[in-house]
């Protein structure tokens, strides 16, 4: 099979003996820079930077494969530097010895010196001018941060040229390097917000206190460069709107930001351009006879030159062409010039735009067997960042053994790249390749859907079974789609949900893909098995799109069974969100079309929702009603834990009427139902219900103790909103008990970590934690917090700013504050 012999043992060196060895380990050598350019230009997250350790003679020391996580990074360590590269392991050593700063003032967590720079690429060649000028830009003292743009097309060797200048200036920033892969080619570009919180934990930040709003992510990143000699390369950048949050404020005169991109970033205020153009002739040579030989590229010089013109002089598509060369060792440089040269072999867009590299991977392709090349173009269709080894085998309708040495194999000639162990993706330019070989004629319409089905149910069937592990006896995976190909099992509640979160990029492409006849009900109802997604807040601007693009594709085409359940899905983020009045709109036209049509799921979701709404917004008669009707509709279902979840909800308008008695024994009834099927999940709900009806009739220790546990069990299960609500209803409850400070603590908490209902929430997080520093005497940070919630309220036509008007107005009444006020809701 293609790729599986080893490098030791490959074509494509004339020489013999210890030149022929010298010869295949230069190859070898070049062929993993290759790799890594591959990597460099992809639009996906996560990266793997793979080193041909060893010098030209020597011993091999093997691939060193090096994992990073969501910022996309590689340090350079001692040991995985090869000869040639002994200038930075001594940059490395002066750097070491500089002390590690401790006790952020930000978080309380030692400060790091963070590394993670990719990689520098060994066969480095050109590019004299840009690199004199970035270097003196770089390393020029001034008042401001600098910010260097180097722009250019795709290939063009951007982020080589970035990394090589980066390396070289370290010493100039020794408190450290951050690097991110911004994605911006993709079609899923990095948000800001994200790439912070990245930075901001390599920085030494907690998780705990990074704020949830981007502008204060932004402040907070400011605040911890401040004063420091740090080099941010940004790779990959879409636009200027991606990158201005993500640089430094302007007392960090010692930091400097280097940005690659596709763009030239006319609209960064401050940032000096390098526009980089194709290697010159000279340049293209220099480089191709680097990789391939100086001897053997002189002797053909002329096809040389032609094979240089076929690549459009375009550092990446050489760098391909060079090192399949080196490994032929039957092929001369007009065979691969002939090659090139055919157009059949060369898409046009090989000398412009994104696709500009597509006939190097052609030569790759070609070589292909049979099953190889099938598995590529099939792995081409999925639009997810990456794919795991499961999923890839649904994908090619193969099982486990024989998909995995598939991959192994593609892998072995650069086609395929391994991100992490079992997880696999294409670069962004060699997935369009594979795409299009699909598309033509290769792959049939039904061969291509039926890849897709395929991959649709293997994710639905999987997270079907992840929504019955947290929720025992709930029926709502009874309404949802069969399946035709079988998903996994878990063996725990936890691993169940680590397969979710993981594979949530993946699930949420998938979804997207599949809007068309055939499939639609399928991904309307994998956003449903994937509840814990939208309820967690994780990903919530891409699930609320792919709902939104199946709940109009249903509309088009008159389905309404299917329009009624997006509809429900958005009526949920919706409500996640804060944006209550939309979220009435879906929810109240899934009720519509869900009663006409039989759907006993949604005549059951639908009003237990809508009741949440009217509960949040104070409508407490409506939301009453909604419950009762969900009630009897879960009893009609026989769905004891959805009938539950309205009896909480229904008890908790009897505490804000004052039925304060029903109220409690409907908590406690519903703690008891939970505890009964045993889900740990729902199990905290319930606790979290009976610690609010406790905190009303004033037992504060057991209302601690329940909502303590219930923390526990919402930390454990990934539910950072849920935790964000109980820390505030905690703070609640040491208010009452007239424990201020401690109310402060999980006030401050919940502020960090969000809580169901968005800014409307925040809101109510910011009123009572006002309340609390009042408590204890902190007029002034008291009034500020009512003035930020006023805003809030009045931006979201709230009616709780009257009472924050008041207490601005009254600065602090006299009388004993009350935990059921609005924000009890």
């Amino acid at each position: 099979m293609v790729g599986d012999k080893r490098l030791g043992n490959r074509e494509g060196c004339t020489a013999s003996g210890p030149e022929g060895t010298w010869r295949d380990e230069e190859a070898a050598l070049a062929l993993s820079e290759a790799r890594i350019e591959l990597e460099w230009e992809r639009s996906r997250g996560a990266e793997i930077v793979t080193e041909r350790r060893g010098t030209p003679g020597g011993a091999s020391g093997g691939d060193a494969t090096v994992p990073a996580g969501t910022v996309s990074s590689t340090a350079v360590s001692k040991g995985a530097v090869s000869g040639h590269r002994q200038h930075t392991l001594r940059a490395d050593a002066e750097l070491a010895e500089l002390p590690v700063r401790r006790d952020h003032f930000l978080s309380g967590a030692s400060v790091v010196r963070p590394a993670q720079l990719p990689a520098s690429v060994a066969d480095f060649t050109g590019r004299a001018e840009a690199v004199q000028e970035l270097s003196e830009l770089l390393t020029a003292k001034g008042r401001e941060p600098a910010v260097l743009t180097i722009a250019g097309t795709g290939g063009i060797g951007k982020t080589a040229l970035a990394v090589h200048v980066a390396h070289a200036a370290r010493r100039h920033f020794p408190d450290g390097q951050l690097y991110i892969d911004l994605c911006g080619a993709g079609s899923s570009p990095t948000e800001p917000e994200a790439a912070l919180s990245a930075f901001l934990r390599s920085v030494g930040t907690l998780d705990t206190t990074i704020p949830d709003n981007i502008e204060e992510r932004a402040a907070l990143y400011r605040s911890a460069l401040e004063g420091r000699r740090v080099l941010i390369l940004l790779d990959n950048a879409r636009d200027a709107a991606q990158i201005r949050p993500l640089l430094p404020g302007d007392d960090a005169g010692g930091c400097a930001t280097l940005i690659t991109s596709r763009t030239n970033m006319a609209g960064l205020e401050g940032s000096h351009l390098v526009d980089l153009d194709v290697m010159s002739p000279a340049e293209a040579f220099a480089l191709f006879a680097r990789i391939v030989g100086e001897e053997r590229a002189s002797v053909e010089r002329e096809e040389v030159m032609g094979v240089l013109a076929s690549c459009g002089f375009l550092p990446l598509a050489i760098r391909i062409a060079a090192c399949r060369l080196a490994s032929r060792r039957t092929w001369t440089v007009s065979v691969l010039a002939r090659k090139l040269a055919d157009e059949r072999r060369r898409l046009d867009e090989l000398r412009a735009g994104d696709l500009a590299v597509k006939a190097s991977f052609e030569l790759g392709y070609g070589q292909l067997e049979p099953q190889q090349a099938r598995a590529f173009r099939l792995l081409g269709l999925a639009d997810g960042p990456d794919i795991s080894l499961s999923a890839a085998a649904a994908l090619l309708d193969l099982g486990i053994e024989e998909t995995e040495t598939l991959l192994t194999s593609l892998m072995d000639i650069s086609l395929l790249e391994s991100v992490v162990p079992g997880r696999y993706r294409l670069h962004d330019l060699v997935r369009l390749y594979a795409r299009a070989c699909a598309n033509q004629d290769q792959l049939t319409t039904s061969e291509r859907e039926a890849a897709l089905s395929r991959l649709l149910d293997f994710y639905l069937a999987t997270a079907t079974r992840v929504y019955a592990m947290e929720r025992p006896g709930d029926r709502t995976v009874v309404h949802l789609e069969t399946t035709a190909y079988p998903g996994l099992t878990f063996e725990s509640s936890r691993a169940a949900l680590d397969w979710l979160f993981t594979e949530a990029d993946c699930l949420i492409a998938c979804a997207r893909q599949c809007i068309g006849d055939g499939k639609r009900r399928r991904a309307a109802d994998l956003l449903t098995a994937a509840l814990d997604l939208a309820e967690s807040g994780a990903r919530s601007r891409q699930y609320e799109s792919v709902a939104k693009a199946i709940s109009d594709s249903a509309c088009t085409v008159g389905d309404l069974h299917t329009e009624a359940r997006a509809r429900s899905t958005l009526g949920n983020l919706y409500c996640f969100t804060g944006r209550f009045d939309r979220a009435r709109l879906e929810l109240g036209r899934a009720l519509e079309l869900a009663m006409a049509g039989g759907d006993r799921l949604l005549v059951s979701r639908a009003p237990n929702r809508l009741g949440v709404i009217a509960l949040y917004q104070g409508r407490y008669a409506d939301a009453e009603a909604y419950f009762k009707q969900a009630i009897d509709a879960f009893r009609s279902d026989d769905n004891e834990p959805g009938e539950a979840s309205a009896l909480s909800n229904l008890a908790r308008v009897h505490l804000n009427t004052g039925r304060t008695e029903t109220g409690m024994k409907l908590a406690e009834h519903v703690l008891r139902i939970y505890q009964r099927l045993g889900s740990s999940l729902r199990v905290a709900n319930g606790m979290y219900g009976l610690g609010i009806a406790l905190t009303r009739i004033g037992k504060f220790e057991e209302a601690d103790a329940q909502l303590t546990r219930a923390l526990a069990i919402f930390v454990e299960n990934r539910q950072r909103l849920w935790e964000g609500m109980t820390h505030f209803r905690l703070a609640e409850m040491h208010l009452a008990a007239c424990r201020p400070t401690q109310a402060v603590e999980h006030a401050e908490r919940s502020l960090a970590l969000g809580g169901i209902g968005g800014e409307w929430r925040r809101g109510t997080f910011l009123t009572l934690l006002g309340k609390a520093l009042m408590r204890m005497g902190q007029t002034e940070q008291a009034q500020e917090c009512w003035r930020q919630s006023r805003a809030i309220y009045e931006q979201t036509g709230s009616p709780e700013v009257e009472e924050v008007r008041q207490l601005l107005s009254d600065a602090w009444p006299k009388t004993q504050l009350r935990a059921d006020g609005p924000s009890a809701r």
